[in-house]
């Protein structure tokens, strides 16, 4: 059953789509952060051990809210790793593993990755109306990548 829920079948479309990339780029990131975690050495390795595991911890968060918000506007989540990778925007990393300052690179470049691509989906949004929960939703999200891109960023500088 379809929700009735006051948003156009056409919005509610171009959001679960919007939402299933951005599932996919969370898990896609989630993943690459236990990477890091499970890899990171040098002098600042237990700080960026727990470092890594706090922004994945909060990932893996921000995986089940997705995958619930793209549920109650009547989509189905994406489960699969065939899935993540079909959907991701986020592009995979050539080394097999790297230094502190590599991994805290890459990370980076993802989550501003992220960012763009929200602040994308939001300008769009506009357009379209009474999706407030969704706008709200994904400004959240917003303001979290632009915080682990600002912790990571201050790492490299």
């Amino acid at each position: 059953m379809k929700p009735d829920i006051g948003i156009s079948e056409k919005t509610t479309e171009k959001t679960i789509h919007f939402l299933t990339q951005l599932l996919a780029d969370e898990m896609v990131l989630y993943i690459k952060y236990r990477k890091c975690h499970w890899n990171v050495y040098g002098e600042s390795f237990m700080e960026l051990h727990k470092l890594f595991q706090e922004h994945y911890s909060a990932l893996e968060l921000s995986v089940d809210d997705i995958a619930e918000r793209i549920n109650k506007l009547g989509g189905k989540s994406i489960g699969t790793m065939q899935e993540f990778i079909h959907f991701t925007k986020l592009k995979e990393n050539q080394k097999e593993n790297g230094t502190a300052v590599e991994m805290l690179t890459y990370l980076l470049h993802d989550n501003e990755t992220i960012v763009k691509n929200i602040r994308a989906a939001l300008q769009n949004k506009e357009k379209d109306q009474h999706d407030e929960g969704t706008v709200d939703y994904i400004t959240k999200q917003l303001q979290e990548h632009e915080q682990y891109a600002w912790i990571l960023r201050r790492y490299l500088k």
